[in-house]
């Protein structure tokens, strides 16, 4: 017990010294990112479903498979890639049973890719989508493959409930820490927003400026280019009836959204509590996929470049402090690739909660106006092991659009971790 609490408590020294880092001079670093040389790892495409809302929306009766197999097969018409290029595939995902790897796999061959591609499914809970990314870039900077893709998919509508996480045995149950683990990250978030004093009014104005945001995007089509849309089956609620539909954007997205309105809304976890539906990210449906090669290799292929991997980190925080991850891993990448917080253009913070979201914004002393320019996961959802990959085209199409270079991506993960990334436009 002596030495968990003591990894505990290095944790949290870590996480409040590693932002002194944060500012100061870092134009060597910033410089040396911009430089382009043969083995960058590269991104040639980066696209994702619409995200629909959790058993109500678009995709409410497709398997997060077949999400999977529109992601892949509109990757493959963007890029032009020859899908027998393709080493190994890497999918995250969270609630898919058997990790989804027998069906991600079906649907890789279902969507063209040969037999000789791999792929593997991979559970880091909201950082699983990134980790897919993070995995293939690393293996092709290895020398393991030459091509590959970072992919996420989700069906929360079908899969999401009680049974995501199995019984603890006496063992785990009897170890304090163990035990926390398990505690729901609503109650994790509210019990943060109490203790770091994030009022519920706070809260509500970030979600409703989560939604404004997003509605306007819609409206001047910002997400029309990172999206593929999709046919698939859905059954009329009201009248049972099976219909062929196509989904080209995101459902979940409501105008009217105020931080009045959000106001009326009861909390969930607690009577007194300031976590609610409205300031929360929705349960959401959708895939996504990132496809990944040397810039050497992108170049001789004839492949756009669109952006850059750089670097990414993953770390540990105490279960009970769940939401403060990005705030621990953000740092650490930072650190990793020379930067400093100015030197950010977009920051892409997955928002699980808007308290730990704002939370991780003021401990880092971020400008709030470069956080989810577009919106994020309170607006649009958040499928568990789709975010991470989402992001990233999410990113590399705004900083394109304004003209601007580099981003982060992060998030907050259950049982307490945080994983960041840093990525460039081109």
């Amino acid at each position: 017990m002596a030495n968990q609490t003591g990894r505990g408590q290095k944790a949290q020294e870590r996480l409040s010294q590693v932002t002194d880092h944060l500012s100061g001079p870092s134009k060597s670093g910033k410089q040396a990112l911009l430089e382009q040389h043969p083995d960058d790892i590269v991104v040639t495409c980066a696209l994702r479903t619409p995200i629909t809302k959790g058993g109500r929306g678009g995709f409410k009766d497709t398997q997060a498979a077949d999400l999977l197999h529109g992601a892949f097969t509109s990757l493959i018409q963007r890029s032009g890639i020859d899908p027998s290029l393709v080493e190994d595939i890497a999918v995250g995902t969270v609630l898919a049973p058997g990790g989804g790897a027998t069906e991600f796999r079906a649907a890789a061959l279902a969507a063209g890719f040969p037999v000789s591609a791999a792929v593997k499914s991979l559970n880091r809970q909201c950082s699983s989508g990134l980790q897919a990314c993070v995995d293939i870039a690393n293996a092709i900077r290895a020398g393991v493959i030459e091509i590959g893709i970072g992919a996420g998919a989700e069906s929360m509508s079908t899969q999401y409930g009680p049974q995501a996480v199995t019984e603890f045995s006496e063992l785990l149950e009897n170890h304090k820490t163990a035990a926390e683990c398990k505690v729901p990250m609503g109650v994790l978030s509210e019990k943060m927003a109490k203790e770091k004093g994030i009022s519920r009014a706070e809260q509500d104005k970030f979600a409703a400026s989560s939604f404004h945001k997003a509605v306007e995007a819609q409206k001047k089509g910002l997400f029309d280019e990172e999206i593929a849309p999709l046919k698939v089956k859905w059954t009329d609620p009201k009248t049972d009836e099976e219909k062929t539909i196509t989904v080209s954007r995101d459902d979940g997205v409501r105008e009217g959204i105020t931080p009045e309105s959000l106001s009326k809304i009861k909390a969930a976890f607690a009577k007194d509590g300031s976590i609610h539906a409205g300031n929360a990210s929705q349960i959401s449906d959708g895939a996504a996929a990132v496809l990944l090669m040397k810039r050497s290799t992108a170049q001789r292929l004839g492949q756009k470049i669109v952006g850059k991997f750089v670097q990414a980190s993953i770390v540990g925080v105490p279960p009970l402090l769940m939401g403060v991850g990005p705030a621990a891993a953000i740092p650490v990448v930072l650190k990793k690739t020379g930067l400093n917080k100015d030197d950010v253009d977009i920051w892409e913070i997955n928002e699980a909660f808007a308290s730990q979201c704002l939370y991780c914004i003021n401990e880092l002393g971020i400008d709030v106006k470069k956080v989810n320019p577009k919106g994020g996961a309170i607006a649009f959802g958040h499928p568990l092991g789709v975010t991470g990959a989402r992001q990233v085209s999410t990113l590399l199409t705004e900083l394109k659009r304004t003209g601007q270079k580099i981003g982060v991506t992060s998030m907050c993960i259950g049982t307490g971790m945080g994983m960041a990334a840093v990525w460039v436009a081109e």
